[in-house]
């Protein structure tokens, strides 16, 4: 599983873990039913403390987004439907947005320049379809 973890920012490494397997959920990336990597070997593989991956997937586990059966391994669980399903992907797209204002705020960006910025872009987005980064365009 392709987990990228910024130990620049100040989001902890366990959200950061949880963040992106929610984001794989909500892109159809992993489905129900898949099993993710060990706690063990996804600490091996990220480089991080086996406790903050046990951490990320007891915390998911509680929200009913994975299931850990012992002796089988971890499994995403079948995701919520109608209204529990919206309220997940709102705060998906809440946090994204935080992070985002994060990052404007440490480049030093005023609120009007991301405000300008936002706009031009929802703008074409919404004139010419999903938005692409500048390097997309080659």
């Amino acid at each position: 599983m392709n987990i990228e973890i910024n130990f620049q920012t100040h989001v902890p490494i366990y959200i950061q873990i949880m963040d992106q397997i929610k984001h794989k959920i909500a892109a159809n990336e992993i489905a129900p039913g898949d099993q993710l990597p060990t706690v063990r070997q996804m600490a091996a593989d990220l480089r991080v403390n086996f406790n903050t991956i046990a951490r990320a997937y007891r915390l998911m586990d509680e929200d009913g987004i994975i299931s850990t059966q012992h002796g089988r391994g971890t499994f995403i669980l079948d995701q919520p439907t109608g209204k529990e399903a919206e309220k997940l992907r709102r705060q998906d797209l809440e946090r994204l947005t935080h992070h985002y204002l994060i990052e404007a705020h440490k480049l030093g960006h005023s609120p009007e320049e991301v405000k300008d910025i936002f706009l031009e872009t929802l703008d074409l987005w919404e004139k010419n379809g999903a938005p692409s980064l500048p390097d997309d365009k080659k």
